[in-house]
């Protein structure tokens, strides 16, 4: 049975010599699928070709049954995937607040439920929320970039190097949140550098080298891995 998104055989780049070589991802709803690997191995590339960031030479997107291989990147978004990019993530200059009313801008009904469950769920965001987004701790933007992404009600959520920059502690603390997240029926996509920990909650990671899928497995299967120890865990 496939999985919720299906992205299959992806080949491509940005217009020159090709990043990914038939790169295979999959996720399904409850779950997180964690992809890592090292520096230039293709990892965010291959999150931008599920979004439609870039222009494949060939390979498959398939959500909830349907291709949307041909989809622009809204078409997908309202199709129901939501991204995190690493860095430009917040509307600075707007409070925590309103850049989640920003994040629920495109729907029809009463946002403010949702905005109240993610109150709940990110309980630093309540207590900010007439802050401005720009003046909070990077681990805070964070939480702000994530939530805003989640008032999209997404049926996937793709977070691109979610920990950077970040301290240990509040690290913990938003991979604790994305199991949440999960635990909520979304299916999740993590490209993370701190390969360890992000495996520590994945369901299923990818290691990719190359723009190929190298290693392939349960998280807790490739964490005691010897070659994916020694190769890309630092032994």
């Amino acid at each position: 049975m496939s999985k919720f998104l299906s992205c299959t055989n992806m080949t491509g780049g940005y217009g020159g010599e090709d990043i990914l070589h038939s790169c295979n991802i999959e996720v399904d709803v409850n779950e997180i699928v964690v992809i890592v690997g090292p520096n230039g191995a293709g990892k965010s590339t291959a999150m931008k070709a599920m979004l439609g960031m870039i222009n494949l030479k060939c390979g498959d997107i398939i959500l909830d049954g349907n291709d949307i291989s041909n989809l622009s990147p809204q078409k997908r978004v309202a199709a129901g995937i939501a991204f995190v990019p690493q860095s430009m993530n917040i509307f600075s200059e707007l409070t925590v607040e309103e850049n989640l009313e920003m994040g629920g801008f495109l729907r029809d009904e009463n946002i403010q439920k949702t905005i109240e469950e993610i109150y709940e769920l990110f309980p630093a965001m309540k207590e900010k929320r007439n802050q401005l987004a720009g003046e909070l701790s990077g681990g805070q933007r964070q939480q702000v970039a994530v939530s805003r992404a989640l008032m999209t009600q997404p049926k996937v959520l793709m977070l691109d190097e979610p920990t950077a920059g970040v301290s240990p502690i509040v690290m913990d603390e938003i991979f604790d949140r994305i199991v949440q997240i999960k635990e909520m029926g979304v299916a999740v996509v993590i490209v993370e550098q701190n390969a360890k920990q992000a495996l520590k909650i994945a369901d299923f990671g990818h290691v990719l080298v190359n723009g190929e899928n190298r290693f392939y497995g349960k998280g807790n299967e490739l964490l005691t891995d010897p070659e994916v120890r020694k190769s890309f865990l630092g032994g």
